[in-house]
C-alpha cells in the first residue's frame, strides 16, 4: 500500500480538544474529569458517538477501556492508538484526552482520505489512568498488564466510600473480559511532555524511548520532645535538626551521581508540630528517578547507607516501592522517528519522568510514546497549555507512522 504525505485538519482538531474541553470544564478553563464520574461517563458517550459515526465499532473490557475499531482490509493484529480521558481534580486540557483525539483524528483523516486500512486501527481509552478518584493510577492498563490483581482493584474505594466496582456498575461501561486486547501490531501513545525541555530547547517532538525506573524511601527520625525554651542546644535529641542533615547529605552525594538524576523530598511530617516543644519524630520521603537502573541502585545504596544514629536520634529506612526502567520497542520508535524526519519537525530523545499506560501496556505490546512541549512545563493544573500547532504536529506524526506501518506492512 502506497500513500502520498498527507495531514491531519487542524482546525478539526481544534474544535475536537475544545468540545472534549467542554465535559468537566472549569472555571479557569481547566478540566475536571475524575474516572467514572459523571463527567467522564458524558465525556466517553461522545467519544463512542464520534467513532462510531465514521463506522467504528466499539467495545468495552471488564475495566471499562474502550476499544473503538475500524476495521482493515485483512485480519490481523490492529494498530492502537491510545491513552486516557480522566482528568486529576483541576487539570488541564490536554493530559490523557490528546492522545485519545489524536487516535481519533488519524481515523478521520484515513476515512477523509478513503483510505482503507490493511490493518485495523483502534483507538483506546484507559480507565482510571490518574488515579485521582480511586489508586493506585494506571489501573486498567496494569490489570490490562497482570500487574495488578482486578479482584482487588474492584476493591478500591474513592474518598467518599463508593467501591471501584460500584462506580463501573453505575456507568454502565462494564465491559467483558473477552474484550481486552491481547495483540497489536504497534501501540502508540501521543502525550504532551508536562515538563519544559522542549519548550525551551524550542523543539517540536520529544522522541521517547523509555518511562524512567524509580525508587522511593521513607526515612523515620526519632528523637525526644521536650520544651523549646527550657532545654540547651546540646541537650537536645531534635528529630527535625537530624532530619535537615540527612536531607543535607543526600542532597550533596546524590547530586554529583548524574545530570540527568532528579529526586525529591515530598512529604514531610514533623511531630507533634507545636512551636513550643522540640520535635521527636519527623517522617519524610526520599524518591529518585533515572533511565539507568545502575544509578538507581546507587541511590538506594546511598540512602541505606545514612548512619543510624544522627544528633542522637535514631534513623530507620523503609523502600515504599520502586520500578525498573520500561524500555519502548526500538522497530515502533525507529518508525516514529523517521516519521518525524519525514515530516521535518524538529525532535530530541528522552526519557518520561512521569508514569503512563504505555508503559505497562509496553511489557505485552510494541510500543512507543511521543511528546509535544508544554507551556512552562505546566501540567496536571488548569494552566496546562500546548499550542494548536504543537497538538497539530504531534498527531501528525502519529498518522505518519500509522501509515508508515500499514505501508511497509510492518511486523515486530
Amino acid at each position: 500500500m502506497q500513500v502520498k504525505q498527507i495531514f491531519v485538519n487542524g482546525g478539526r482538531l481544534k474544535d475536537t480538544i475544545e468540545a472534549f474541553a467542554g465535559f468537566g470544564r472549569t472555571e479557569n478553563n481547566g478540566v475536571t474529569r475524575l474516572s467514572l464520574s459523571e463527567q467522564d461517563v458524558k465525556v466517553r458517550n461522545y467519544f463512542a458517538a464520534c467513532c462510531e459515526e465514521l463506522g467504528m465499532s466499539v467495545k468495552v473490557d471488564d475495566m471499562g477501556t474502550m476499544y473503538a475499531t475500524l476495521e482493515g482490509t485483512e485480519a490481523g493484529p490492529p494498530v492502537v492508538i491510545g491513552s486516557h480521558l480522566d482528568t486529576v481534580r483541576k487539570g488541564g486540557r490536554f493530559d490523557g484526552v490528546l492522545g485519545v483525539i489524536a487516535g481519533l483524528e488519524v481515523v478521520r483523516t484515513l476515512v477523509d482520505y478513503g483510505i482503507k486500512p490493511r490493518l485495523p486501527v483502534t483507538v483506546m481509552n484507559f480507565t482510571n489512568e490518574e488515579g485521582a478518584r480511586f489508586e493506585p493510577s494506571m489501573m486498567a492498563s496494569g490489570v490490562l498488564s497482570g500487574k495488578f490483581d482486578r479482584a482487588e482493584m474492584l476493591k478500591k474505594k474513592d474518598p467518599e466510600g463508593t467501591t471501584f466496582a460500584e462506580a463501573l456498575e453505575a456507568s454502565g461501561y462494564a465491559g467483558d473480559a473477552a474484550n481486552r486486547i491481547k495483540e497489536a501490531t504497534a501501540y502508540l501513545e501521543l502525550h504532551i511532555e508536562q515538563g519544559p525541555v522542549l519548550e525551551k530547547e524550542n523543539l517540536s517532538i520529544g522522541l521517547v524511548d523509555c518511562v524512567v525506573g524509580m525508587a522511593c524511601y521513607e526515612l523515620e527520625v526519632t528523637g525526644e520532645s521536650d520544651h523549646a525554651g527550657t532545654t540547651p542546644m546540646d541537650m537536645r535529641k531534635d528529630a527535625l535538626f537530624a532530619a535537615t542533615e540527612l536531607i543535607a547529605e543526600l542532597r550533596s552525594k546524590l547530586g554529583v551521581l548524574d545530570s540527568e538524576l532528579v529526586f525529591t523530598m515530598g512529604r514531610m511530617n514533623v511531630l507533634p508540630n507545636i512551636h513550643t516543644v522540640i520535635p521527636n519524630k519527623v517522617i519524610f520521603t526520599v524518591e529518585a528517578r533515572h533511565k539507568d537502573m545502575d544509578i538507581v541502585r546507587t541511590v538506594e545504596e546511598i540512602i541505606n547507607g545514612l548512619p543510624e544514629e544522627m544528633l542522637g536520634c535514631t534513623v530507620a529506612k523503609t523502600r515504599l516501592w520502586g520500578r525498573d526502567t520500561v524500555w519502548f520497542d526500538p522497530a515502533i520508535c525507529a518508525l516514529v522517528e523517521q516519521a518525524v524526519s519525514a515530516l521535518g519537525y524538529s525532535s530530541k530523545k528522552m526519557a518520561s519522568g512521569a508514569g503512563h499506560d504505555a508503559q505497562f501496556v509496553a511489557g505485552f505490546l510494541p510500543s512507543a510514546m511521543i511528546f509535544v512541549p508544554s507551556a512552562n512545563g505546566k501540567s496536571h493544573c488548569e494552566e496546562e497549555l500546548t499550542s494548536d500547532e504543537e497538538c497539530e504536529q504531534g498527531v501528525n506524526v502519529v498518522l505518519e507512522t500509522v501509515l508508515s506501518i500499514l505501508a511497509k506492512q510492518y511486523k515486530s
